[in-house]
């Protein structure tokens, strides 16, 4: 199973790639798409959709995993995130590929056992689970852990070796 876990923003949308088995994950691919803020909203979200278009046409993930939204005291914030959630929605619903929500309280205690955990534990977990050398960045290291915690929830396990990505990577 692959699956892409994105943290939507209108500046900067991070994302990643898990390739797992349902126990293991191998990280394919992560990143962070960035909008230019001079740019008009609807330039900053079709950037952001064509850019994920683009990375589930080449990586071919087999689910969206997201986070639900949360209540913050900036209505416009919220309204923004809204809108990005909906491009990686759209852009997922577009390839025929299911789209997974979580809270973000899930996402943290899936990854570092405690749901208020902070940024920069949530970042460490990744290096960490993911055996990585550098952290991945902030909004990058988010979408991976929303991955993470699609995988750790997951109702089915296959019991193949981890070899698609591996593959999948040489070929690049």
């Amino acid at each position: 199973m692959r699956v892409l876990g994105v943290d939507p923003g209108t500046h900067r949308t991070g994302f990643g790639i898990l390739e797992s088995n349902g126990r293991d994950y191998k990280l394919v691919i992560c990143g962070t798409i960035r909008a230019a803020s001079k740019d008009p909203i609807a330039k900053r979200l079709l950037h952001i959709f064509e850019s994920l278009q683009k990375n589930i046409q080449g990586y071919q993930p087999d689910v969206l995993a997201l986070e639900t939204l949360f209540f913050a005291k900036d209505i416009r914030a919220v309204e923004r995130i809204g809108e990005a959630r909906a491009c990686a929605m759209l852009a997922a619903s577009k390839q025929g590929i299911e789209v997974i929500e979580y809270a973000p309280t899930e996402v943290k205690k899936s990854v570092t056992g405690n749901g208020r955990a902070a940024k920069e534990q949530v970042q460490f977990m990744v290096k960490r689970l993911l055996n990585l050398k550098e952290a991945p960045a902030p909004d990058a290291s988010d979408a991976l852990a929303i991955a993470m915690c699609h995988v750790h929830n997951a109702k089915w396990k296959v019991k193949e070796p981890l070899t698609r990505s591996s593959e999948f990577i040489k070929k690049k």
